[in-house]
């Protein structure tokens, strides 16, 4: 139906899936205009399906010329279903099917009480993403493009795939949800049996073959398969649509004794075989609600102390200098905006060709991605900006000392996002290492300094810990004094933490 893009929510400064509907399908003002409508119709209906495992519809975008869509959705960081079957892929465990199959089905229970037919589900219309849920996609395009409503194909053709299409669409009958359970019927012996439920080398071939061929039954192509899946593969794919299951719910009740329970352990990697480190579908059963996993960020490990051997600048090529320079003006545009997130991703597209052209030790390359772990720390995004300050700290060590300036910051920076992520004794430890550092370099009232002391300061109070804050605030405040200014904004700061303090011991504890 055309190209999808990844885009930015300008407003909310969130990644988005933007999706370009193909030049063809919109052949005049006229029709541009009616398809709009129909899009507004369809996206409205489809917003209704309040549903994790459907992806939400944000927009509808007619340009200018009414010659081009552009459709508006989340982004969904997932594999298409598809890339996890096929000839030379080795079978799901049979519970992994089933999981994904049962997802599936509690998504549809939702789009058929709106009521919402699919009408083309299929492995490339359904994601996997990285924990192990599913996500359904393209709700109400398929009916957006039918040929009967919109005419906007050419070939007159009913919309869907040959291969997941029910009886009914290849004759272009009434839709049900029963259509559905017929696809999902295909996908499910997909999963299982790791090959289409008919193959064939025409289009002809696929629907004579839906309309009329017996299904090859599961036990038949992978023995292990328990009997009553068979019988509930063969209930879906019965051609006539009151013959198969009364509704998507009943699907379900007949999966649910192949699911695991709340609780249960999982397999084990060797279980697992060549699908060991993939999502794990069946996690959402075995532990419902879960919270959730913990984020592996890689700890700052010991600065090296031996000599750092001079580095010599590597000549910048043209190219590289243009391109980092149009991305750092782009970050600064943006940055104005507090579209951090995208900021942060422009300066990322370029931090790798900078590396492979210049080194990843290089100055240029490192000031790129402190610039880009900054944009993070300042947008929020503390457990994308922890592990890179973590590496900047290393990386300067190397090429500038450990106890350089660049290497200090990084090492500050780090010890505020551990601050920010409820990682507080960690973070005031290192606080107090670097404090140590600049007072012997620079003093105890150089600007570093004096951040730094207000840092240790506000995170020791944000610990309840009044008295150690006061300690390090009250001779702060009459540094900042001196250096600043009393009408100073850190100044100011501080003396309303100090105020802080004074009411909790004049009041006490508050019941």
């Amino acid at each position: 139906m055309g190209t999808v893009w990844r885009g930015y929510d300008a407003v909310l400064d969130r990644p988005v899936a933007v999706k370009l509907i193909r030049q063809q399908s919109v052949t005049s003002a006229e029709l541009a205009v009616e398809f709009a409508k129909r899009f507004r119709r369809e996206a409205r209906i489809t917003a209704r399906i309040q549903h994790p495992g459907v992806p939400q519809v944000y927009d509808a975008v007619l340009d200018d010329s009414y010659e081009r869509l552009f459709l508006v959705m989340e982004l969904v960081d997932g594999v298409p279903l598809s890339r996890w079957t096929g000839p030379n892929r080795p079978l799901l465990p049979i519970g992994w099917a089933v999981a994904m199959a049962a997802q599936v089905a509690t998504v549809l229970s939702y789009a058929h009480e709106v009521p919402v037919i699919h009408r083309d589900l299929k492995p490339g219309n359904i994601l996997i993403a990285r924990d192990g849920t599913v996500k359904v996609l393209d709700f109400g395009i398929a009916a957006i493009l039918r040929t009967d409503v919109t005419k906007l194909t050419a070939t007159g053709t009913p919309i869907g795939t040959y291969q997941y299409m029910a009886p009914e669409q290849v004759r272009n009958g009434r839709i049900t949800p029963q259509t559905d359970l017929y696809a999902l019927g295909c996908v499910l012996h997909e999963l299982l049996s790791g090959r289409v439920v008919f193959t064939g080398d025409s289009e002809f071939s696929l629907m004579y073959q839906q309309v009329s061929a017996a299904p090859t039954p599961l036990r038949e192509l992978r023995a292990e398969v328990p009997a009553a899946l068979e019988e509930l593969v063969l209930h879906l794919l019965r051609k006539a649509p009151e013959a198969r299951p009364a509704d998507v719910q009943e699907v379900y009740e007949r999966l649910r004794p192949f699911l695991p329970q709340p609780g249960e352990d999982g397999p084990t990697p060797t279980e697992l075989g060549d699908w060991a480190g993939a999502p794990d579908p069946t996690g959402i059963f075995r532990r419902p609600y879960a919270p959730r996993a913990r984020a592996r960020t890689p700890s700052a490990q010991a600065t090296p102390t031996a000599s750092v051997p001079a580095v010599v600048p590597a000549p910048v090529p043209d190219s590289v200098r243009q391109a980092i320079k149009e991305a750092r003006d782009h970050a600064n545009l943006l940055l104005e905006e507090e579209r951090f997130a995208q900021a942060a991703e422009v300066i990322g597209e370029v931090v790798q060709p900078a590396a492979q052209a210049l080194g990843a030790d290089n100055k240029r390359v490192l000031d790129l991605r402190s610039f880009r772990a900054a944009i993070w720390l300042l947008g929020g995004d503390y457990r994308a900006a922890l592990p890179e300050f973590d590496q900047l700290t290393d990386a300067y060590a190397r090429t500038e000392g450990p106890t350089g300036e660049q290497a200090r910051a990084c090492r500050a920076q780090a010890a505020r996002c551990r601050g920010e992520l409820g990682q507080v004794t960690e973070a005031l430890a290192t606080l107090s290492d670097v404090l140590g550092l600049v007072r012997t370099i620079d003093g105890d009232a150089s600007e570093e300094a004096l951040d730094l002391r207000r840092d240790i300061g506000m995170l020791l109070l944000a610990q309840g810990r009044a008295p150690d804050a006061r300690a390090v605030l009250e001779p702060l405040h009459a540094d900042l004094c001196v250096v600043y200014g009393e009408d100073d904004e850190m100044t100011a700061e501080v003396a309303e933490a100090l105020s802080v303090i004074r009411r909790l011991e004049d009041d006490g504890p508050v019941p």
